[in-house]
C-alpha cells in the first residue's frame, strides 16, 4: 500500500468499507464512503479537491480556509477591505432590478468611503 503525502501532521488511519459513486440528475458528482470497521475518528467538514482516478481510487486534499479580509470601512452596498496581500479592495453590489439607480448610488457610495479615506491618512500623518 502506497502512502500518497509523506509531509502528514497526525498519524494516517487505514479502514475498510464500501464506496458508492453517483450523479444528481442536475450533473453534480456523489461519492459516499462507508466504513465497514469500528473507528472512533473526529467529525470535520470542509472543501477538498478530490481526484476520482479510473481505476476507482479517490484522493481528496482539503483546500486551505479562506482568510476574508475584515472591512476597514462600510457603506450600504459598499466595503473597503485591506487584503494581505497588501491591496485594497473595494466592493460594490447591488440588485438587478435596481440597475437605474446604480450609477448614482455607486459615485455617492464611493465618495463617502473615498473622504473616510482622506480622514484617515491626514489623520495619520497629523499623528506622525
Amino acid at each position: 500500500m502506497k502512502t500518497r503525502n509523506s509531509n502528514l501532521l497526525g498519524e494516517q488511519v487505514m479502514v475498510e468499507g464500501l464506496m458508492a459513486f453517483g450523479k444528481l440528475e442536475t450533473g453534480e458528482r456523489t461519492l459516499d464512503f462507508e466504513c465497514c470497521e469500528d473507528v472512533a475518528a473526529e467529525p470535520f467538514q470542509g472543501i477538498f479537491k478530490v481526484q476520482g482516478m479510473r481505476d476507482g481510487n479517490v484522493y481528496m486534499t482539503e483546500k486551505p480556509k479562506r482568510h476574508k479580509n475584515k472591512p476597514i470601512f462600510r457603506d450600504d452596498n459598499c466595503s473597503l477591505s485591506h487584503g494581505q496581500n497588501h491591496k485594497y479592495y473595494f466592493v460594490f453590489t447591488m440588485d438587478d432590478d435596481s440597475l437605474p439607480e446604480l450609477p448614482q448610488k455607486l459615485v455617492q457610495q464611493a465618495g463617502n468611503i473615498s473622504r473616510k479615506v482622506l480622514k484617515m491618512i491626514f489623520e495619520k500623518e497629523a499623528l506622525g
